[in-house]
C-alpha cells in the first residue's frame, strides 16, 4: 500500500553539476545513483532525494525538510559551510524566526524549524520535534509537515 511506502522528494535544478556538488559536498548526502538525467542521494533512515536538470522554476515554499535532533548544532554547522538561513516574519502563520530558527508549541509537540535555499533556489528545511515536557534530544521523533 502506498500509505506504507517511503516518500522521496524530486527536485528540479537548473545546473545539475552545481547542485550535485552542493548536495554531496556541502550537505554531505551520499550519491546512490547517477545518470544523464539526474542524481539520487541517500539521507538518514533510508530516505532519499532525487535532483534532475530542467529549466528555471519558482517554488517559494519548502520542498523538502530534514528531521534533526539538535537544530542549533545543524544550523551552526551549515552556517560554517557558508549556508545562509532565511529569516521569516509571517504573522498570519504565527511564524517568526529568531537567528534563523522558528519555534512553536502545540498540545503534544514543540517544533523548531529553520530554512535555507540550495544553489538552485529550492527552499529546504530543518525540523526538530520534541514531545512537550521532554528534554531536547530525547524522545519520540515524528516528521513535521512544513509550516511554510
Amino acid at each position: 500500500m502506498i500509505a506504507n511506502a517511503k516518500i522521496s522528494p524530486t527536485l528540479p535544478v537548473v545546473d545539475l553539476k552545481r547542485a550535485r556538488k552542493f548536495y554531496h559536498e556541502t550537505l554531505g548526502l551520499k550519491i546512490t545513483m547517477e545518470d544523464p538525467m539526474g542524481v539520487m542521494f541517500e539521507a538518514g533512515e533510508g530516505s532519499g532525494l532525487y535532483i534532475y536538470q530542467r529549466g528555471p522554476t519558482k517554488a517559494d515554499h519548502t520542498v523538502a525538510s530534514f528531521r534533526v535532533e539538535k537544530i542549533e548544532r545543524e544550523v551552526d554547522g551549515l552556517r560554517r559551510k557558508g549556508i545562509k538561513f532565511e529569516e521569516y516574519d509571517i504573522p498570519s502563520m504565527h511564524l517568526k524566526t529568531v537567528s534563523g530558527i522558528a519555534t512553536w508549541t502545540g498540545e503534544e509537540y514543540e517544533t523548531r524549524s529553520a530554512w535555507f535555499k540550495d544553489t538552485e533556489g529550492n527552499v529546504l528545511g530543518l525540523v526538530q520535534m520534541e514531545k512537550v515536557g521532554q528534554k531536547p534530544g530525547r524522545g519520540e521523533r515524528e516528521l513535521a509537515g512544513s509550516r511554510r
